[in-house]
């Protein structure tokens, strides 16, 4: 696939950037940051469909299908069977209620950048409007190319399930990264067990053929360009190694919900990270399926149960292998800081889910640029399924981050104008070419 070579979007012209900006100093700052090409190092794009095909793949992100449900909005809106522009008006019929949000911003800014909407507030009476202009453009044959110069999207790491071929796509743009949830927590369910074998080409039936099977599939990724291993991880979840006899028993019993299953696998996939060099993306403490009548991804909340200490005999036992932290709230934050400072292997990385709301992400980012050092930051990833959110959610964090630099850098004279900006582009790029290995 050939992409356009994106250009960067001046988005000083937004009509919200003088609302979040605090002064010109943060507007200069700002623009220097927007002028950096977006290295999105996480995200559920997929790359055969990475753009949307109507505004229906926009307001079906789950913040706006969650947030018109939590208003009152009925779930049969968003049944298979109901049109589309329908589910639209219906979720826009809504938004009165969740206009205050920050993922409201997000699509009046989508609405403005990329639909050519003039207002500043999106009422029901606007959604044929917005249904039609979407329909217009995104049935462009270029829409995708469009979008991505727009936001100046760079590369964009994906989500990808183990037995993804990992074919039909440019992987030097969307970056492949070994998703490992399947492996760890439905190992038993799913097919899991005769996916592995015809990805692999093993059926394993014990721990030595196990090996062999998770050494094939990081090859497999490693050679298509992967740069990272991810999992997202419960709230009562304490990695352990468990013995290859033991593991053993799981594949006789059949046993591949128990704790001594989930451990072991886990422990064997941290030394694969070890062994192929790649950082493991770890992901900490959703427990799922909290809202049982939730909407489709809307029933998952976090879990204060958590705690890195949990993870500290991970963080030793490999050194060598950069493990890339996120975490679910902004009370966990501190901790995370902490470990960072304090474990060479421990990385801050971006604000997950519940935490991506900007005053959350202005608490943890301070805290983070206050306490630990600033190579072991991953600013921000955008978490999107589609490639318009990229913007918005990047232009968020830029904002945010352009006000702490200001303030607490080149206003306090701690750094100059030039330091200022370098430090920011550390934080929003630099280290994630580094610890990802992108830089060659």
């Amino acid at each position: 696939m050939i992409l356009s070579t994106p250009e960067p979007y001046n988005q000083c012209c937004h009509t919200g950037v003088n609302k979040m900006l605090a002064d010109n100093t943060s507007k200069e700052i700002y623009q220097a940051l927007v002028d950096i090409p977006i290295l999105d190092p996480h995200s559920h794009i997929n790359p055969h469909a990475a753009a949307s095909k109507s505004l229906e793949d926009i307001l079906g992100y789950h913040y706006y299908t969650e947030l018109a449900h939590s208003c009152g909005m009925d779930k049969k809106f968003l049944a298979a069977e109901i049109p589309g522009q329908e589910k639209v008006l219906e979720i826009i019929r809504h938004m009165n209620q969740f206009d205050n949000t920050a993922q409201y911003s997000w699509f009046l800014e989508i609405a403005q950048v990329f639909l050519d909407f003039k207002g500043d507030r999106i009422t029901p009476k606007d959604t044929d409007f917005l249904w039609t202009s979407a329909q217009k453009k995104m049935a462009s044959s270029t829409w995708e190319a469009q979008v991505l110069k727009t936001s100046n999207l760079e590369k964009i790491f994906l989500t990808n399930d183990f037995d993804d071929p990992l074919e039909g796509f440019d992987t030097t743009f969307y970056i492949p990264c070994l998703r490992t949830d399947e492996l760890v927590f439905h190992f038993g369910r799913n097919n899991v067990q005769n996916r592995l074998g015809k990805t692999t080409g093993i059926n394993p039936g014990n721990a030595a053929e196990l090996d062999k099977c998770i050494n094939g599939l990081f090859k497999h990724f490693c050679n298509k360009g992967a740069k990272a291993c991810a999992i997202s991880l419960p709230p009562d979840f304490s990695p352990a190694k468990s013995s290859n006899s033991d593991l053993d028993q799981c594949f006789k019993n059949g046993d591949f919900d128990s704790n001594i299953w989930k451990n072991g696998i886990f422990w064997k996939l941290a030394e694969a990270c070890s062994q192929w060099k790649l950082p493991f993306d770890l992901m900490i403490g959703v427990n799922r399926n909290v809202y049982e009548n939730g909407v489709y991804q809307g029933k998952d909340l976090y879990d204060q149960r958590t705690s890195l200490i949990q993870y500290a005999p991970l963080f030793n036992f490999f050194p060598d292998v950069t493990f890339c932290i996120s975490v679910l709230t902004s009370n966990q934050n501190q901790e995370l800081s902490s470990y960072s400072w304090i474990f060479p292997n421990v990385i801050a990385h971006g604000h997950w889910w519940y935490s991506n709301i900007p005053v959350h992400i202005e608490q943890d980012t301070r805290a983070r640029m206050q306490a630990s050092p600033k190579t072991k930051q991953i600013g921000y990833y955008s978490d999107m399924y589609k490639l318009e959110f990229g913007l918005p959610k990047f232009n968020m964090y830029r904002k945010i981050l352009s006000n702490i630099l200001a303030r607490d850098f080149l206003q306090t004279k701690k750094h100059t104008l030039e330091e200022t900006i370098a430090l920011g582009k550390l934080i929003l790029r630099g280290n994630s070419e580094r610890i990802f290995n992108l830089q060659n």
